[in-house]
């Protein structure tokens, strides 16, 4: 089963929180045989350019095994992390629509079913953070996450807010997004020590350091995480040595791809470290790929974020519901997923 085909659609679907819709990236790969695979990342690509990118990137696939994963995503020609992760999502994508199973039953078979989701607030004003969280709650996401603005005090009060009206009811992550300085993210920390609804504090300090991560982990009392940083298994290695973090947050575009993420989730679970999964915002194959990832890898123990509940469309044939806030893994060949040519062509970037 040979790779035949490249193409790519750049789509623009609205967000429920949003004026400014989701523009992502689809890939969909053909084989010489009649079966095709579908990825997802979001790359900054324009319109405009996909054809010269079809034409650069083509000959360098065609012809490729697509059974030959590991080799495909060493091409320098898929060096950007993002792109990598979209073709390798494909290429799974096809084998299992190859074999009529899904990915999760290729990589160990589904190890759970459901897959807890933990929903981000948006980052607006304390009245609307606070109501958001309350009916995220309602809806029985019972992890969310709270995103840094990169003021101390206004994350402080948010936070406080956050906890007073639901903390009982949720675990909370906090994700400081690499916006504070060392100072700041350690006066955050010291005044959050004090609550258990916080359970993990992300990225608190600019610049990703993984020594400085360790230093402040050194000096608080509030369970220290990384994602920025996170970019392969060695990457977490190096968090081990250090002891910079007790959680790793394994965004799979940043690492790659599927099979790295997998990795990442292997390595930290062996470093005795908590792991993620991480697809960010998803017009549906990623956050189909997430939840087959998540159900065959046991390491990925604690809530995957995900903003696929966010949306007010998709890409998909049949949308993946969010329930109690769990998402079932999808059951079909190859991600589980039927791509809607139909909803391409309306979100369909210009």
């Amino acid at each position: 089963m040979k790779i035949s085909d490249l193409e790519f659609f750049l789509v623009d679907v609205p967000r429920s929180d949003s004026v400014v819709p989701l523009r992502s990236l689809l890939v969909r790969l053909a084989s010489d045989d009649g079966h095709e695979g579908w990825g997802e990342a979001g790359l900054a690509w324009r319109p405009g350019e996909l054809a010269d990118r079809r034409r650069a990137l083509l000959p360098g696939l065609a012809g490729r095994n697509v059974f030959q994963i590991e080799e495909l995503a060493r091409l320098d020609l898929l060096r950007p992390a993002p792109l990598r992760a979209a073709v390798e999502m494909a290429s799974w994508d096809m084998i299992g629509r190859a074999l009529g199973e899904p990915i999760c039953h290729l990589m160990g078979g589904p190890y759970r079913a459901r897959i807890p989701i933990a929903a981000r607030l948006p980052q607006e004003g304390i009245e609307t953070v606070v109501l958001r969280a309350r009916e995220l709650a309602d809806r029985g996401f019972h992890a969310q996450v709270i995103p840094g603005s990169g003021d101390a005090e206004t994350d402080g009060a948010r936070i406080m807010a956050v906890m007073e009206a639901i903390g009982e009811r949720v675990e909370l992550r906090v994700d400081g997004l690499g916006r504070l300085d060392a100072a700041a993210a350690l006066a955050l920390c010291q005044k959050l020590e004090r609550h258990a609804e916080v359970r993990h504090f992300v990225d608190p300090i600019a610049g990703g350091d993984l020594a400085r991560l360790a230093r402040l982990r050194q000096q608080t009392a509030v369970a220290i995480g990384a994602r920025m940083v996170i970019d392969s298994p060695a990457r977490i290695v190096d968090a081990a040595r250090q002891e910079a973090a007790e959680l790793v947050v394994v965004d799979m575009a940043r690492v790659g791809g599927l099979s790295a993420a997998r990795a990442c989730g292997v390595v930290a679970e062996a470093a005795g470290m908590i792991a993620a999964l991480d697809a960010g915002e998803s017009v549906g194959p990623a956050a189909a790929a997430l939840l087959q990832v998540a159900a065959s890898t046991p390491a990925f123990s604690t809530s995957s974020e995900l903003s696929f509940h966010e949306l007010r469309g998709d890409v998909l044939a049949e949308r993946i519901e969010t329930v109690d806030g769990m998402m079932a893994t999808p059951e079909g060949p190859g991600l589980g997923v039927e791509i809607s040519r139909a909803k391409i062509e309306r979100y369909l970037a210009t």
